[in-house]
């Protein structure tokens, strides 16, 4: 049967094509960036305490209502409760002074029934300040992150196999529009229900986007471009996504204009529609082949080489052929219990590096006292880290690469706890070493799973892991949370999940130096090549292979 790759190897690799589809697939991930941390700012608590109106209430009464309370070592007025203003009305009109003459301890408290003033040295305006979910209400401050990543979850979950249904191309554009419409409309939220149902929208736009972006570039572009695209292409345009974040936050401190700012853009990859083509290996499989023949065909005419008369000449792949085309469906990711046992633990190496990658990234406010400056530190380390893939995924196996980030970010994670307070910043520096290994590991998985399935079930079973994987994100918001009962806790909670991954990641097969499988017959024969196999191929071999194959 003739191949996708040999069928297209007169294109070449790196044309006037493939760098045109590299670089506007890359352009279309930086809205992604900077909205799946947006929620670092725009849900962040500011310096709050109880409202205290001025009737009726000396100068002296009015400042001695808040009660103190110390956090991180500093003195503060308590944030959830005042002295009872009835009370104080009746001491201050009968002259008293406070601490002087009344003991301020034993005064009664309240809750505050009068609302809350919010500090604005970090920022104008928060959801938090602007629904008020403080105190009683706090539990929804990191259940609105929640809501967004399930959105993401839902997302995920079917646009792979609308993706795998209806093409690429048309998914991609269409939630890139739903990711950027929701986003705006967050700000005419009359309350926090509003808003957490558009955010979950906005969530289902989000990752759907980035996903079926990744693999349609590595459906269209080949050899060296196909790696450098899934290994750093797709994810620095997210990292670079992600640094301009804190930018567009330092300078717009109010979240309604921080969400217009990162969500409007997003309208203005829409004309890309024109210049951006499906995936002629997807058409392929649909079995039209005619449809996959002009867009090649325009390919070579742009990177001014002479296309032959017949492209795909293969009688599975000719026009005429009239024999059914494969459909896959979720179901069949379970129906074989090689495929479903690899797809289960895929799921859970996905699941620990999601939980992981966002519980370190959505933790980045409590890092610095300055959250933009800890924001910007976490997208910047993204960037070597991405770059460092590029060469991982050329030269390394795959379920080594990915055993040696579990390691590290699990040994980096135990060590936090161990750091004494004085050296406060070695700990820092570890936990972006953790972040630097999680998010390589990011990089390298999106490659391994699309790796792993036929072209058929690619879309599908990537969107299974990413749903999967969503479910540890939804859950990063409440893990932070558990400093407030010990400080290290989510530090030992992700070390213990990653070294269990470890085991997880041994048990997957091998798909370095290897084509990309076409059909489930391909993806079953790869699964019974055996570990001691791959280890005898020479490493000079699988490097020819992987640099002339993919």
């Amino acid at each position: 049967m003739q191949n996708y790759e040999s069928s297209v190897a007169f294109l070449g690799t790196w044309g006037r094509f493939q760098l045109m589809v590299f670089f506007l697939l890359c352009s279309t991930i930086l809205p992604n960036g900077m909205g799946a941390f947006s929620l670092v700012f725009i849900t962040d608590t500011p310096i709050h305490r109880c409202q205290i109106p001025e009737a009726n209430l000396s100068q002296e009464w009015q400042q001695a209502a808040a009660p103190q309370e110390i956090l991180d070592g500093e003195t503060l007025p308590s944030r959830c409760r005042r002295d009872q203003l009835d009370l104080l009305r009746n001491l201050s009109a009968s002259g008293l002074l406070p601490g002087r003459d009344v003991n301020l301890s034993s005064l009664p408290q309240e809750d505050c029934v009068d609302g809350w003033v919010y500090g604005t040295e970090i920022y104008q305006s928060t959801v938090v300040s602007q629904y008020d979910l403080v105190c009683d209400q706090r539990w929804k401050q990191p259940f609105t992150s929640t809501i967004f990543f399930l959105g993401v979850l839902v997302g995920s979950f079917f646009s792979g196999m609308l993706s795998d249904r209806f093409g690429r191309k048309p998914v991609m554009f269409g939630t890139i529009i739903v990711q950027a419409v929701f986003t705006g409309l967050q700000i005419v939220a009359p309350n926090w229900e509003v808003f957490c149902f558009l955010l979950f929208c906005n969530g289902m736009g989000s990752t759907s986007n980035y996903i079926t972006c990744f693999v349609l570039g590595t459906e269209i572009l080949t050899g060296n471009a196909r790696v450098a695209y899934s290994s750093t292409g797709v994810c620095l345009g997210f990292a670079f996504g992600y640094m301009m974040l804190p930018l567009f936050a330092y300078f717009l401190r109010s979240w309604t204009a921080l969400l217009l700012a990162i969500g409007l853009p997003g309208l203005l990859f829409v004309p890309l529609w024109w210049f951006v083509p499906e995936s002629p290996m997807w058409l392929l499989s649909q079995g039209r082949v005619a449809e996959a023949e002009v867009i090649v065909r325009k390919a070579a005419q742009m990177n001014r080489v002479v296309a032959p008369e017949i492209i795909f000449g293969d009688s599975k792949w000719h026009a005429n052929d009239k024999r059914l085309v494969d459909r896959y469906t979720i179901l069949d990711l379970m129906r074989k219990r090689r495929i479903a046992m690899m797809t289960i633990l895929l799921c859970w190496v996905w699941f620990t590096l999601s939980i992981s990658y966002y519980g370190l990234s959505l933790n980045t406010s409590q890092l610095h006292s300055d959250p933009y400056i800890s924001c910007f530190l976490s997208a910047v380390v993204e960037v070597p880290a991405y770059l460092s893939c590029s060469l991982v995924i050329r030269y390394v196996p795959r379920r080594l690469a990915m055993s040696a980030v579990y390691l590290t970010v699990g040994l980096a994670l135990f060590f936090i706890q161990l750091v004494p307070q004085s050296v406060l910043g070695f700990a820092v520096a570890l936990e972006m070493f953790g972040k630097f290994s999680v998010t390589a590991g990011t990089s390298i998985l999106y490659a391994y799973t699309a790796e792993l399935y036929p072209t058929s079930l690619r879309n599908t079973a990537s969107g299974v892991c990413l749903t999967v994987s969503r479910t540890g994100s939804c859950i990063a918001p409440f893990l932070i949370q558990l400093n407030i009962y010990f400080k290290y806790l989510p530090y030992i909670t992700l070390g213990t999940l990653a070294l269990v991954s470890i085991l997880a990641t041994l048990l997957l097969p091998e798909s370095f130096g290897q084509l990309l499988p076409e059909t489930l017959e391909q993806m079953q024969k790869r699964q019974r090549m055996t570990c001691l196999n791959c280890a005898r191929q020479k490493p000079s071999q699988s490097i020819k292979v992987l640099e002339s194959r993919l």
